[in-house]
């Protein structure tokens, strides 16, 4: 028994619905099965050509025209009629649907390289940049360590002038001490010589 069935509806394609009828198909012992994805004025549609017993055919009938279908498929309507010719096996509508599969896959597999390919040479430019940077760290560390090196033997040379400034506080200590002494000296002096003058002058000896 040779049946064409056609499930017409606003989305029958892009659901999986090829698939899960020849699952139905297999699982009804069905040998010769193909389904196609078909476009037309009135909508999209899905054309089954099945081959087989009457029982088997008459089993997957029922399991169609029952609303067993993908979870995201919606269908209007489902057109039985008998058909006369050639239907594939089902093996040979499963290497259909590989070879179909393939030749969508290709050119997203292409496109993947292509993108890969892009993404590689950014990685190599980034790592080019990082590269840079890290030189530039490097040198910028360099500049910090001659900078350190110079503070250091900066603050050295203000230990020095601190140990200098010490020194020279000292001196100037020391010179006023003298100067206070001498000071004392020469006001003793003059006292005394102003002393033998008043007595001289008062005929005091």
């Amino acid at each position: 028994m040779k049946l064409r069935i056609r499930i017409i509806g606003p989305k029958v394609h892009d659901v999986g619905y090829r698939y899960f009828l020849m699952s139905m198909a297999m699982a009804n012992r069905i040998r010769r099965f193909e389904a196609h994805n078909i476009e037309e004025d009135v909508g999209d549609e899905v054309l089954v050509l099945v081959d087989g017993s009457e029982q088997e055919i008459q089993a997957f009938r029922k399991h169609v025209e029952m609303k067993r279908r993908p979870e995201r498929a919606e269908v209007s309507r489902v057109i039985v009629e008998d058909y006369e010719g050639e239907v594939m096996t089902i093996g040979e509508y499963a290497q259909f649907c590989t070879t179909v599969q393939m030749n969508k896959a290709i050119p997203l597999l292409l496109s993947m390289n292509e993108t890969m390919g892009v993404m590689a040479d950014k990685q190599a430019e980034t790592l080019s940049e990082i590269r840079g940077l890290s030189e530039k760290q490097d040198q910028t560390i360099s500049e910090i360590r001659g900078l350190s090196g110079k503070q250091d033997q900066t603050i050295s040379e203000i230990r020095g002038l601190s140990g200098k400034q010490d020194s020279t506080v000292s001196e100037i200590r020391g010179l006023r001490g003298d100067l206070a002494t001498r000071n004392n000296i020469e006001w003793q002096t003059r006292i005394e010589k102003d002393i033998k003058v008043i007595k001289s002058k008062l005929s005091i000896r």
